[in-house]
This record gives C-alpha cells, sequence and structure tokens, in this order.
C-alpha cells in the first residue's frame, strides 16, 4: 500500500526547562501521566509525537554537559535517552515519516559511541569505589594500575564522543529533528486510535521478550544472557511508554523488568571487567575474588525471576494484562 504524508494538527509540546541530569535520572514515564479515559480521543499519531518530541529534547539537552566532561551523569542520561528515542522510533516507524538522517540507524549509531565511554565510566567507578575498597592494601598498586590503564581508554572514547557530536552527520540529524517537529508527516495508521491500538503495540514487544533463548541459557553463556539483558531493556523502554494506561499489575511488571535489567546488567559488567583487566590470581585474589562475588549475588536475583518467565500460566498472564488497559 502507499504511503502518503499527513501534516500534524497538534502543536509540537514546549521545550521542558532545563534541570540537571539527575534529577532526570531513571524517571518511569517519559511524558506526562495520560487518564487512561483519554486514550480513546489520542491518534497514534498525536502520542508518536508527544513521544519523540520529549525524548528528542531530552537527549539534545544533555550535549554541552557531555562535552564539558565534568558530571558523568549528563553521559549517562544522554545514552539513555538516545535508546529511548530509538525504542519510540522502533514502536512508531509504521506511523510517522521520518526523514533519513532522522531514523533509528542514526540514532542507534550515536548510542553506540556513548555507550562505549559510559561502560568504561561504569568499570572505573566499580574499580575505585566499589571494589577497592573491599581488598588488602598490598593489591592497591596493581589496582591503581589498572584504573589507569581504563582511564587512558577513556580519553580515546571521549574524543570519539566530541568528533561525533561535530560531525556533519549529528548536526544532520539535529536539523532533521528541527525541520519535522515543527511539522511532522505521518503515515495512514497515524489516524487510528491509541486505544485500540495499544495491545497490538505492546505483544509483539511482549512475544520478543518471552522467546529469548537467554531464558534457558547456562550462567556461563555470557553472551545469550547479555543479549537478553538487552531485550529487557527494550521492552521496559517501550513499556514504560505507554504505562499509565494501564493499572497497577502493570507497573509492578514495568518495576521487575527494570529489575532483570540490572541484575542481568551488574552480570555482564563482571564480566567485561574481567575481560578487560585480565587479572592474574596470583597477584590479583582479592580482586578477582570480589568481582566474581558480584556476579554471583546478580546471578542469584536472576535466578529467581527465571523460573517465573518460564511458568505457562505467568506468561500467559502477562498476555492477558496486555489485553485490559485501565
Amino acid at each position: 500500500m502507499a504511503k502518503s504524508a499527513v501534516k500534524a494538527s497538534q502543536k509540537t509540546p514546549a521545550k521542558q526547562a532545563a534541570q540537571k541530569p539527575e534529577a532526570q535520572a531513571e524517571q518511569r514515564v517519559e511524558v506526562q501521566p495520560v487518564p487512561s479515559a483519554m486514550a480513546a480521543s489520542l491518534t497514534l499519531g498525536d502520542y508518536a509525537l508527544t513521544l519523540i518530541t520529549k525524548q528528542y529534547h531530552r537527549l539534545v539537552k544533555q550535549e554541552a554537559g557531555v562535552l564539558e566532561d565534568a558530571d558523568p551523569e549528563y553521559l549517562h542520561q544522554m545514552r539513555v535517552n538516545s535508546r529511548r528515542l530509538r525504542t519510540a522510533l522502533q514502536v512508531f516507524e509504521p506511523v510517522v515519516k521520518l526523514p533519513k538522517s532522522a531514523q533509528a540507524k542514526r540514532i542507534q549509531a550515536l548510542a553506540k559511541t556513548l555507550g562505549s565511554l559510559r561502560d568504561l565510566d561504569v568499570q572505573i567507578e566499580a574499580l575505585r569505589e566499589q571494589y577497592r575498597p573491599l581488598i588488602s592494601a598490598a593489591e592497591h598498586p596493581a589496582t591503581d594500575q589498572a584504573i589507569e590503564r581504563l582511564q587512558a581508554r577513556r580519553k580515546k572514547a571521549f574524543k570519539r564522543v566530541e568528533q561525533t557530536l561535530a560531525d556533519a552527520k549529528y548536526c544532520d540529524l539535529k536539523a532533521a529533528y528541527k525541520d519535522w517537529l515543527a511539522q511532522p508527516l505521518y503515515q495512514p495508521l497515524a489516524q487510528i486510535s491509541l486505544a485500540a491500538a495499544l495491545p497490538d503495540l505492546l505483544s509483539p514487544l511482549l512475544s520478543e521478550l518471552l522467546l529469548h533463548p537467554g531464558w534457558w541459557a547456562e550462567p556461563e553463556d555470557e553472551e545469550t544472557l547479555h543479549e537478553l539483558r538487552k531485550t529487557c531493556k527494550h521492552a521496559r523502554y517501550q513499556a514504560e511508554f505507554f504505562a499509565d494506561f494501564y493499572g497497577a499489575d502493570f507497573q509492578g511488571w514495568v518495576s521487575e523488568l527494570k529489575q532483570l535489567q540490572s541484575d542481568l546488567g551488574a552480570v555482564q559488567d563482571a564480566h567485561v571487567l574481567l575481560g578487560l583487566l585480565d587479572l592474574d590470581p596470583k597477584r590479583s585474589p582479592d580482586l578477582l575474588q570480589v568481582i566474581q562475588n558480584q556476579r554471583q549475588t546478580a546471578l542469584l536475583g536472576w535466578n529467581s525471576l527465571k523460573a517465573k518467565y518460564t511458568d505457562a500460566a505467568f506468561r500467559y498472564s502477562l498476555y492477558q494484562m496486555m489485553l485490559t488497559p485501565a
């Protein structure tokens, strides 16, 4: 079917006042709460514009703080909001008509560059604040050397971020969003009622999550668990977009996804750190042990939820929940 473009009748929401990045951290929903009774009056186009606008503005207002490089929270927030924007674009791909420079692939490339730097920040902070206080003084020199090596890698990663944010592709991305938000174009599906489409929007993400092989993976299968973590994150972001149209059970499920993501993230962080450091058990036995303990603790949390998500009755209940907005 040929695609048609329809001008938006809804005005672009005003930009939010600037706030410190820590005030934005891990906000559950990226839009103002909307009573579920209003879902019938909203179209997919209306809601797509609201979400994309919010996510884009949250993304770009971190840019100056990232380049200043004085507070890592700006980088964290820019990375998170790049992922949320990408998720919104994937959800509403059949609804909006975006220029090539604004599409999800461009956001994915930006998120990858930001993520490389952010991952190093996480590892450096873990070594310095979490692990170093738990090991013997005899291992401090080797640990400090490891931190210095990671900091050297961070300098290179930060340079790549600087180059990316000054690159013509990033400038084109911002220009494309400025034009599209001023005069958004939609595909025919944008006219459908949001209320009618909620189960259709959410069911695919639930299928992707529940059919992921990670639920049946062994603890040693780091790669598969990491992929499951990314799927949990994607599902959580998408679910948060629509959480205000569902009840308390849905909110609880979103919180559970966040915990799953956190547990699997701790497993992955320990795995990556061990790979980066390549520790000598004779030289750094304490550090090696505390990192392995962190991984085992995270796996305990993961295992407590693994059985639940492979239970047929629970899986069926999730689909029933998607079909019954509040």
